[in-house]
């Protein structure tokens, strides 16, 4: 840390002392370079334009890394040919400093935007990464074995095989943004994710200059499946689910909640879509156990499996709460700022009952016009009990099951 003439240490590790910032950023402009450039790097802090580090949650890796002697702390990265496979944007959602407040819109673009300055020695660096793969889930054989699936060569070959587009997204919030949309003052929140990391950004509360952080915290990672471009065209039809990451379900298939199965499911639905000339799209966020972790998440189970009676609904919800002090820590406010990025306005199929969902896409403009419940047979039994806690809680509304009537054709009411 620099120290002041009287030798005492400053308490950030970059003082602006006074002067403007060499890139200031214009939150919401219409292009790149009006909005200027994310800099996070840590080699020329004469530069930096934001509180925190790039890939935020990996920073400490790579300190570790540098302190054992293995990464040379200076070394830039060489992104050559690492550019977006595909185009995304710019849509008329990136203009203004409301509709996407959590990630950088132009995060993916930055070679395209910046390549005079890159050329000139600025660290700049992407937040948003674009490629193509190939999924291949035992579900998805399972479902063309059974005939729910079938190849087409294109979005689903013969052997499984599933083609899709996936992006993986950094978080890069612009506190005034986040505050207001978390119905707060922005001091409030700065000093609030000050005090609340234990003072591991003292430029939160020092620097009332940078208004961009990188926080912390787990990114988000996109699957699209089919025609990319039929995401935000009105006139195809779009199938998505936005899944909330789960371990122990998702990677490692434990029963005793829905997530694998609703995610497998939700995976199906997009495959079907995309098949018939539409687009699939998964959003996948990083926010194990109701965003408090899975340390949490498993004392709360042996809590629930501890208790007189064993597991059960009524108490689902309460244990969390008596061990992390809240029931649910998603907040799904900043949520919708990723289909924002992709130009989405409406969901024809959204495969979730959830109405913390629900209610954020549609205060954020998106239409959703069907709503598609996880099919009966695909719950776990042990997962029955979260099912009947968040029937009771509120999590989803068992009505809107009946929005479409085909989706619920041949099951009964009391299956959701």
């Amino acid at each position: 840390m620099p120290r002041t003439r009287s030798g005492h240490i400053r308490l950030t590790s970059h003082s602006s002392d006074g002067k403007p910032l060499a890139f200031p950023i214009q939150w919401g402009a219409a292009t790149a370079r009006e909005r200027g450039p994310i800099i996070g790097s840590v080699l020329t802090t004469a530069n930096r334009n934001v509180i925190g580090a790039h890939g935020g949650a990996y920073s400490v890796y790579r300190a570790l890394s540098v302190s054992a002697g293995e990464l040379n702390p200076n070394i830039r990265p060489d992104l050559k040919d690492t550019g977006p496979l595909i185009e995304i944007g710019p849509h008329p959602q990136w203009v203004g400093a409301s509709k996407i407040v959590s990630l950088d819109p132009w995060g993916h673009r930055i070679q395209e935007d910046f390549r005079a300055e890159i050329e000139a020695g600025i660290d700049i660096r992407p937040t948003i990464a674009i490629t193509k793969a190939r999924l291949t889930l035992p579900e998805v054989r399972e479902a063309m074995t059974k005939g729910r699936l079938q190849e087409d060569g294109k979005v689903l070959r013969a052997n499984g095989e599933v083609a899709v587009i996936k992006a993986a997204i950094d978080p890069v919030w612009h506190l005034p943004g986040v505050a207001e949309r978390f119905g707060v003052k922005e001091t409030a929140l700065r000093r609030t994710l000050f005090e609340q990391t234990g003072g591991m950004y003292p430029e939160l509360v020092t620097r009332r200059d940078l208004h961009v952080f990188l926080p912390p915290i787990g990114g988000i990672t996109l699957y699209i499946f089919g025609d990319p471009n039929a995401i935000h065209d009105n006139s195809r039809r779009l199938t998505c689910r936005i899944h909330d990451e789960c371990n122990g379900s998702d990677v490692f298939g434990s029963d005793i909640c829905t997530c694998r199965p609703y995610l497998t499911h939700g995976i199906e639905e997009c495959i079907r879509e995309a098949q018939a000339g539409g687009a699939g799209l998964i959003v996948y966020n990083r926010k194990e156990g109701r965003a408090l972790g899975e340390v949490t998440k498993f004392l709360v189970y042996n809590a629930r499996k501890r208790q007189p009676g064993g597991d059960q609904a009524a108490t689902y919800f309460a244990r969390t709460e008596c061990v992390a002090g809240v029931q649910d820590a998603r907040f799904q406010q900043l949520m919708p700022d990723v289909l924002q990025w992709l130009g989405i306005t409406r969901i024809n199929r959204l495969v979730s009952m959830s109405n913390m969902k629900h209610d954020a896409l549609t205060a954020a403009g998106i239409q959703i016009e069907t709503r598609v419940p996880i099919p009966p047979e695909l719950v776990p039994q042990d997962a029955n009990v979260e099912i009947e806690a968040k029937k009771a809680a509120g999590y989803f509304t068992v009505e809107e099951a009946l929005l479409n009537p085909a989706d619920v054709v041949g099951r009964d009411i009391k299956d959701y």
